[in-house]
């Protein structure tokens, strides 16, 4: 990470810290890279503290993606370690988890480690990396997983593709149980999807395109809860879309299944008929649900049964999405619009302020098992700085990626991060 700045005073800032229980206008004090103090009003010791004023934002956490596709290695033409941090800054976050559907794929301590360094060297924000379940992503032997932890890995998934292999999957669960990470399991059944393009409903009828059903998803929700039941492994369950997966969840959490899962913006925000015109950038996996599946996605934010919020950030170059509707890749950007897309929660009365920054900061450290994402004396300095009221339209000036595939172009958008910390580190938005 790069050197840590002089010592920082935010001021006047409403400090939300959920894991602290903490909402409330106030200063922070920052000095060599760790919070020193937090208090309803601090005064500069002398003139070489940098006073930054905060009245009307909220200070926060920093924001902490679990689930980015960096590229790097392998496909450094959609997007590189450098341009991923860029644009996680920009939106906001401090820390992303990157997947390892790279090439080659991270399944071994030498390509954990060269993500690491890239990320020291040219990194704008933390970069945590996912190790791989089975080699090459495979889905058939298991990877080195004592390997990737002791090199730095801080979770294991072979995102992207399933782990269809039942067995496989359960051995995977009971070493990561040894080694205390979390199996983050990309739900979806191979078999059922058969080649679909988009949600399998009335648009896909409407478009003649072949339909992914709602089962290939919650098929394999099901049985990475009867696998974490068995294994008391810790299993988080990636880029939740569907009602039927949402009703599962929420039974196991009540059953006291070590379950936990995500959704991100696109499906609390967007439904199948984002597709309708043939938009690519609207093409992903698992695909837009219908408006019922989004009503109980929301519903499963509301109370909990979804843990947090992530960004499944998949850029993919113009090239690629410029085909037709069946041809091109799955998968869209989402690290710059993530913050404004999750604060339209409050508006919409799903989630409060609190809960929203806690779904982007303390839940996803408490995934990990990690003590980040709070604002306690003597923590590391990551915090964002947000703007609520700020109003921008989503356009190439302000995708930091290497790739603009967004299904967001164009849109009004409401809340952004003016500035974030990384380790004491002040990194300005020039753009608001």
């Amino acid at each position: 990470m790069p050197n840590v700045m002089p010592d920082i005073l935010i001021k006047g800032g409403r400090i939300i810290d959920p894991a602290h229980q903490r909402d409330e206008v106030g200063d922070l004090l920052i000095s060599k890279g760790v919070i020193q103090e937090i208090s309803p009003s601090i005064s500069p010791l002398n003139n070489m503290v940098q006073v930054i004023e905060a009245t009307g934002k909220i200070l926060s956490p920093g924001l902490i993606d679990l689930h980015t596709h960096v590229r790097e290695p392998g496909f450094e033409y959609k997007e590189t370690i450098a341009s991923a941090t860029a644009a996680a800054a920009y939106g906001g976050f401090t820390t992303i988890c990157c997947m390892p559907n790279t090439h080659p794929v991270n399944d071994n301590q030498s390509v954990t480690e060269l993500i690491l360094e890239k990320a020291a060297k040219v990194g704008t924000v933390r970069v945590l990396p996912i190790g791989a379940i089975t080699k090459g992503s495979k889905g058939r032997e298991l990877a080195e997983m004592g390997e990737l932890v002791a090199a730095g890995c801080v979770a294991v998934s072979d995102d992207g593709l399933p782990v269809m292999n039942s067995q496989v999957m359960r051995q995977a669960m009971s070493y990561a149980k040894i080694f205390d990470v979390p199996v983050i399991d990309h739900c979806e059944d191979l078999n059922l999807t058969n080649n679909g393009v988009i949600f399998e409903g009335e648009v896909s009828t409407r478009l003649g395109l072949r339909g992914i059903p709602a089962s290939s998803e919650s098929v394999m929700v099901a049985r990475d809860i009867a696998l974490a039941e068995q294994t008391g492994a810790r299993v988080h369950l990636a880029h939740i879309s569907t009602a039927a997966s949402v009703h599962l969840i929420r039974d196991a959490k009540r059953r006291g299944i070590p379950v936990t899962a995500e959704t991100c913006p696109h499906y609390f925000t967007l439904t199948d008929e984002a597709v309708g015109c043939f938009n690519t950038n609207a093409k992903m996996k698992p695909p837009l649900a219908a408006a019922q599946d989004q009503a109980e996605v929301l519903l499963g934010l509301s109370d909990g049964t979804i843990d947090l919020i992530a960004t499944d950030h998949a850029p993919h170059a113009a090239d690629e999405k410029e085909q037709a509707l069946d041809c091109a890749p799955f998968g869209i950007i989402g690290l710059e619009t993530a913050l404004p897309l999750s604060l339209a929660l409050v508006s919409r009365g799903v989630l409060s302020l609190p809960e929203v920054i806690q779904k982007l900061t303390s839940e996803p450290a408490r995934v990990l098992g990690r003590k980040t994402g709070a604002l306690g004396i003597g923590d590391p300095a990551d915090i964002t700085l947000i703007d609520l009221d700020a109003e921008w339209i989503v356009d190439e000036q302000h995708i930091k990626s290497l790739s603009k595939n967004s299904p967001f172009m164009g849109r009004q958008m409401k809340g952004c991060a003016t500035a974030i910390f990384v380790g004491g580190k002040f990194i300005k938005n020039q753009d608001f």
